[in-house]
Formats: structure tokens, C-alpha cells, sequence
């Protein structure tokens, strides 16, 4: 009878806690793992997990090794002797790195240095200010040195006011070792103030040790190229983006063969994410959208031979297949996530098309929880296309009940809706309040063809509406979605989309929430820093009167003449530090909607950019965002 009893309540205790559901406050214990890279002796993984404190408001990081077979990991406090230095020359003499150069006089102590207690900045171009830092005159530049206690580095870019790493978010991906140790290939775009603003061109430099000289390796091409690696035959590899200005233009993989310049994957209609070449160099692997995921494929290098290059997708399923580590005899070593799982380190047999999970540092935390399930819908929008939107529903979801839903509006513009895990716009957190979630893959959206990633360009408020609107109308068809309790919110874009949306949904919804979203075409071409986004997505600048698709951007697509409509609550969040839709969009949004006498909130978080950073304020963002709902939804 006691076993009985004791089963009994196990049953319950177990059943119990699968009904936890996810929580911010779960949310920001998660570990975030990131590889490192397979050790030396290719038997294990070597990977960091990153773990933010809400109490101490700050993120601290464990290192260990797994078996790529699996297993219990081992903590290890130093990393540098288990994975090879990309940094260190082939031949082990050299190692390569980079250190910020003063370089441009820009502060006022600068020209005035018995003034220096003065709070100056002066500028004779653009680029004074750039994502959350402003420029101090201060650049990022490669520098070797032999590979010895005490050597002395040599700046490879000499006094040039050019950064490699790219700002903001280059790292040592930026330069390589060529396979003779001779040369350094670094990216940079070689442009300054105001032409570096309005330009895409960054270029792979190489620079030879024994002559000192540099040449531009991609001159030809105006757009990016960047992710320069050799293959294993030697051949210098990168992606390349043809048309200058356009950040979101087709990535291709682009192979020196002999002098000769392969596109691997311009007859493919797709944009490559990143990539990996086989040990043999008879192949590249790389990762791209594909139909809201995030797929591995693999294209052939027919080098001299008159083999056709063919492109293979190589995996299939609702998950996103992200950072591509290394190999381990048939299988590639990869991470990857879905809506439900934070990203974890994989195997995948390329012979036999199976997985195998190598870390589960939040699987205890998952296999508490009830999860929200996910569901691809097909919507066909009003200019006749086929439209996937995913469907996030709440866990222990029951279809004869009503729930309140969200449309979500993805940011970009140009940016993958695919089974991503994100830590602030959590499609698992959403649905664990309660609230049905609507996803479209809307028109601007890789993973669908090129024209269709291309069609929001200069067309904002265009077709890209009609197929928002379609999704929410097409699922809101179903029984168990309240259509009394229709929310939309977004960030970037995305809130953008939702400033738009405010004036014109026809009482479609009950609230809106907008997260650093451009509400002011024109304010925000004239105080953005990266003015060839603003340049090429709205056709030109406000000034060009006889530029009609300019014109167009500034006047019908500009949320700004649409806010005599607006009658909804609208919750308006906005980062301090972000450059790239700076403080005043948010503001204008806001003081609109106080002067209308509209139910609203301003949420500002003065030391943040375009993202929320810090995980008390994280938790503060997550708990508004609940809190505007539960009061408007």
C-alpha cells in the first residue's frame, strides 16, 4: 500500500511540474552556449556557456569539453592549448590580432590640449556615431608579432582611419593566416566620414610580411565581401554582395581559383548565412533560410573539371541549423535551436541523415516545462503568393477555449523569421502567457526566393501590409482565437509596422507595442549612422522632390501623417543608445500619442542600443511588455 502511495504521489509530483511553464525569470537562468571549436585531439567539443545573474545584473562564463559522442562534460579553466589558434601562423611563428589605434583627432583636448577638461567632439564628416558608440577617433587594426613572451607587434594598417574588425560586431573572423604563414587577409571598408556612412564596400586586404606591401583582393566588387577562408587546397574563399548600398543583397560564395572567380551559388535562388568546406575541399557547407528555418546544405567546387555545381539541401526539419564548428568523421558539428529550445551543440552523420544532441546544458529546464507547440500555416495573400506564418500556440493548448493573439512583426526589414530562440521577443514566453502567437513570413524575408527577400525594398507600407494583415485575418478564422483580443506588436522594423499599422487596421486591434521602431521616414534618413540603409530602402533622401519613390517613403509609407487615425493603446519602448533608430523616434511616437489623448506608455532605457543587454532590465522589459497586455488585451 505504501509503494502504491509513494508511486502515486511520484505520478503527481512529476505531472505537476511539466505544467511549469516558461517564466522570464526562467528565461534569464538559461545558459547560452556557444562552441568554441573540436579540440586538437578531435575527440571532444569545447564550448562556453554564458549565464546572466538577475541579481547581480551581469553574465559570467563556465568553459568545458564534451566527447563529440556524447557524454558528461568536464569544466576546464583554460582553453588556449585544447583548440587550435586560427590566430597563430600555419607554421607557428606569428600570431595575429587586433587592438584599437588612436588615430583621428576628434575630442576637443585633442587640438586644445591645454583645454583638457573639455567635453568636445568635433567632426567633419559622418560616421561621428556609429550603432551605440560614438567616434573618438579610435579604430580597430590587425597587428602580428612573433609568437614569443615580450614581442613587440607590428600595426598592419600603419596610421589608416579604417577599422578590421568591421564596427560594430567583427571579431577575429576578420583576418586569417595565409597557408604559407607569408600573408594576413583582413576586411576593411577603406572609406571615412561621410563616405563610409553612405557605403557597403568592404574589401579583403592582403598584406605580405616580407614586403609590406597590401593589395585589394575583391577591387572589382562594390558591395560586401567578408568571411575570407582558404580551402584545404589552398584556394581563398569569402561571400560577396555585388550591389553597393544594399546590406541585405544576395550572399554567394565566391572561390580564387587560380586567379578565377566562382560564384558557387549564383544560380541558386537563396542568400548563404555562413559556410564550411569539406576536409577533402570537394565541397562547401553552408547554412541558409529556407521556408522559415535554417537549413545545412552543401554545393560541389568542380574546380577545373566541367562537373555542373549543384546546390543539395542536406537537412530538413522545424529547427534552425546556426553556427557550423567542425567536422568529426562522417558528421559535421553544429549548433542548433527551435522556438522551444535555446541553442545546444549537435552532431549531424552526413551518411546516414541523423542527429545526435552532444550538450543539454538547459534540457532539465525544458523537460519541466509544458511546451507551446508550433504550426506551419499557409496563407495566400492578396497579390495571390503562398505565405508560411507560424502559429505558436500555448502549452497544454485546448482548441474549444478562446485566447487572446498576437501579431508578431518581424525587424529587419530583411531579416530570416525562422525557428530562432531569442531571449527578449520569445515566441515560447508568449505563448506560456497565454497568448496565441502570429508569425508571417512576410514579403522581405529570406528562405523564399530572392525577389521575394527583395519586394519590401523602397515599399514599406506596401504590399508587406496587405500580407500582415492577411496572416492575422486567415488565422483569426479559427474558433479558438478571440477576435475581440487582437494585439500587434514588433521592434525595429517590426515596430515600425506597428506605428503603421495603428493607422490603418480598421479597429482590427485592441493594442500595440513598438520596440525602437522608425516612426518618422524622414527624421530617421536625416539621423540614422548608416545612411546607405536608409538610402537604398527608402529610395533616396526626403530633399530629391522629383524622386517618386523617395517621395512616396516620406509622405504615403510614413507613419507620421497616419497618427490622425490612431485609436488604440500603444506601448512605445525605446533604447537611449541606439544610433540606428536614434531616441527621437520614440519620442515623436510617444508625444503623438499623448497630445491625441490615446491610452499610451513610454518604456525608455537610457543605457541600452538596439537591444536590451542587461538581464535586470531585460526583466523589466519582459515584465511591462506582460503588464501592458494583461491592462489593454
Amino acid at each position: 500500500m505504501k509503494k502504491i502511495l509513494l508511486t502515486t504521489l511520484t505520478m503527481m509530483s512529476l505531472s505537476a511540474m511539466a505544467q511549469n511553464v516558461m517564466s522570464p525569470e526562467i528565461l534569464w537562468k538559461l545558459g547560452r552556449v556557444s562552441s568554441l571549436g573540436i579540440s586538437k585531439d578531435t575527440k571532444n567539443v569545447v564550448y562556453k556557456v554564458t549565464t546572466p545573474s538577475i541579481e547581480e545584473n551581469k553574465s559570467s562564463s563556465k568553459f568545458y569539453i564534451i566527447p563529440i559522442n556524447g557524454g558528461t562534460p568536464t569544466e576546464v579553466k583554460e582553453t588556449k592549448t585544447l583548440v587550435k589558434d586560427k590566430n597563430i601562423s600555419p607554421d607557428g611563428k606569428y600570431l595575429v590580432y587586433n587592438e584599437e589605434v588612436k588615430i583621428s583627432n576628434i575630442l576637443g583636448k585633442d587640438f586644445y590640449p591645454d583645454l583638457e577638461k573639455s567635453e568636445v567632439q568635433i567632426y567633419d564628416g559622418l560616421d561621428y556615431r556609429h550603432w551605440d558608440t560614438w567616434n573618438e577617433g579610435k579604430f580597430n587594426h590587425v597587428l602580428y608579432k612573433e609568437n614569443t613572451d615580450g614581442a613587440v607587434g607590428t600595426d598592419i594598417m600603419g596610421k589608416e582611419n579604417f577599422d578590421s574588425p568591421q564596427k560594430p560586431f567583427g571579431g577575429d573572423e576578420d583576418y586569417i593566416w595565409s597557408p604559407d604563414s607569408k600573408k594576413i587577409l583582413y576586411v576593411s571598408k577603406k572609406k571615412a566620414g561621410t563616405q563610409y556612412a553612405i557605403s557597403t564596400n568592404t574589401n579583403i586586404y592582403e598584406y605580405s610580411l616580407e614586403t609590406g606591401l597590401t593589395t585589394n583582393k575583391t577591387e572589382d566588387n562594390l558591395g560586401y565581401d567578408v568571411a575570407p577562408q582558404f580551402s584545404p587546397s589552398g584556394n581563398l574563399t569569402w561571400l560577396q554582395m555585388k550591389r553597393e548600398g544594399y546590406e541585405a543583397d544576395k550572399n554567394d560564395i565566391i572561390v580564387d581559383f587560380k586567379g578565377i572567380k566562382m560564384n558557387l551559388t549564383a544560380n541558386w535562388d537563396g542568400t548563404v548565412d555562413s559556410f564550411l568546406w569539406s576536409k577533402d575541399g570537394s565541397k562547401v557547407y553552408f547554412t541558409a533560410a529556407i521556408d522559415g528555418t535554417k537549413q545545412l546544405f552543401e554545393v560541389n567546387f568542380p574546380g577545373m573539371t566541367r562537373i555542373a555545381i549543384n546546390v543539395q539541401q542536406i537537412t530538413k526539419g522545424d529547427f534552425d541549423v546556426n553556427d557550423l564548428i567542425g567536422f568529426s568523421g562522417n558528421s559535421i558539428i553544429v549548433t542548433r535551436a527551435d522556438m522551444n529550445h535555446a541553442s545546444e551543440i549537435f552532431s549531424f552523420d552526413l551518411k546516414k541523415n541523423t542527429w545526435k544532441q552532444i550538450t543539454n546544458v538547459n534540457s532539465a529546464i525544458y523537460d519541466s516545462l509544458a511546451l507551446s507547440k508550433t504550426e506551419r500555416r499557409y496563407v495566400t495573400t492578396t497579390d495571390g503568393k503562398k505565405m508560411l506564418v507560424w502559429v505558436i500556440l500555448p502549452p497544454n493548448f485546448d482548441a474549444t477555449k478562446k485566447y487572446p493573439t498576437l501579431l508578431y512583426c518581424q525587424g529587419g526589414p530583411q531579416s530570416a523569421l525562422t525557428q530562432f530562440y531569442s531571449f527578449r521577443w520569445n515566441f515560447q514566453l508568449m505563448a506560456a502567457n497565454g497568448y496565441i502567437v502570429v508569425a508571417p513570413n512576410r514579403r522581405g524575408m529570406p528562405g523564399h526566393g530572392v525577389e521575394w527577400n527583395e519586394q519590401i525594398s523602397k515599399d514599406w507600407g506596401g504590399q508587406v501590409m496587405d500580407d500582415y494583415l492577411s496572416a492575422i485575418d486567415d488565422v483569426s478564422k479559427e474558433s479558438y482565437v478571440d477576435k475581440t483580443r487582437l494585439g500587434c506588436v514588433g521592434a525595429s522594423y517590426g515596430g515600425y509596422s506597428a506605428f503603421y499599422l495603428a493607422g490603418i487596421h480598421n479597429n482590427r486591434f485592441k493594442t500595440f507595442i513598438a520596440h525602437d521602431g522608425v516612426f518618422n521616414t524622414q527624421s530617421m534618413f536625416g539621423t540614422t549612422e548608416e545612411v546607405f540603409f536608409s538610402n537604398w530602402d527608402f529610395g533616396g533622401p526626403y530633399w530629391e522632390k522629383d524622386n517618386a519613390t523617395a517621395q512616396k517613403t516620406y509622405t504615403t509609407f510614413n507613419p507620421i501623417n497616419l497618427v490622425e487615425k490612431w485609436n488604440t493603446p500603444i506601448l512605445i519602448i525605446q533604447g537611449g543608445k541606439d544610433f540606428r533608430v536614434p531616441i527621437g523616434q520614440g519620442q515623436e511616437a510617444f508625444q503623438a500619442a499623448q497630445l491625441r489623448g490615446i491610452k499610451s506608455r513610454f518604456l525608455y532605457f537610457p543605457e541600452e542600443n538596439h537591444w536590451v543587454l542587461k538581464p535586470q532590465n531585460a526583466q523589466v522589459w519582459q515584465k511591462e511588455f506582460f503588464k501592458w497586455l494583461k491592462e489593454t488585451l
